[in-house]
């Protein structure tokens, strides 16, 4: 039985990554595959500077066989491509789940700032978008991490939200990511690569 995030838990919501609309019709998820194959060639051969999610921005190169491989070693080895976290992206989104990716790319984003006016403000925005109840888009967190990050935000360092950003990377990791890693998508990714460098190499 499906429930709705804002009745789950607050204990059980750290071991859901993902909450499924209860009106997603099968229509809806066929759609969202048919359009992984056009991203997916966006994703591999454009040369356009305004690329998949801007991640590939001024950038000529192109994943190899071996790189999409690479991705299904580790959660690490995915993130740390550029490539293979814009694909990442792509699913995540077609899961609606991709709150998840976005605020351990903020969090990321976070740990690198040193000043304390810059942090206040990155720490407020981070507030704002993922963690407040009702947030635009709330990541499931249990009430003691939520609470952590709550009564950091008046005086926030580079770690506030360091045990967030882990309990989401390990959902991610758990469960997201191995349904990435067999998904339609990937294995589209492995054979587009794999055209590509017959391609390159006749």
């Amino acid at each position: 039985m499906r429930e709705n995030s804002t009745i789950v838990s607050s204990d059980n919501m750290a071991f859901t990554d993902c909450m499924k609309p209860t009106d997603l019709s099968a229509d809806k998820k066929v759609i969202k595959r048919k359009n992984w194959r056009n991203r997916i060639g966006f994703l591999l051969k454009t040369n356009s500077s305004k690329s998949i999610l801007h991640l590939m921005k001024n950038r000529s190169y192109r994943p190899t066989a071996d790189d999409v491989h690479q991705w299904a070693q580790s959660l690490d080895s995915l993130l740390s491509h550029k490539y293979g976290k814009a694909a990442f992206c792509i699913f995540l989104k077609s899961e609606f789940c991709e709150e998840n990716i976005e605020f351990w790319t903020a969090c990321e984003d976070f740990r690198t700032l040193t000043s304390d006016i810059e942090l206040v403000s990155k720490a407020n925005s981070i507030y704002e978008e993922f963690i407040k109840n009702e947030a635009p888009k709330e990541i499931n967190l249990d009430y003691h991490t939520r609470n952590a990050i709550i009564q950091s935000l008046h005086e926030p360092t580079a770690t506030s939200f360091l045990a967030a950003q882990r309990k989401v990377y390990s959902l991610m990791e758990n469960n997201s990511y191995p349904r990435f890693i067999y998904s339609d998508l990937y294995k589209e990714l492995c054979a587009a690569a794999r055209g590509e460098a017959k391609h390159i190499k006749s």
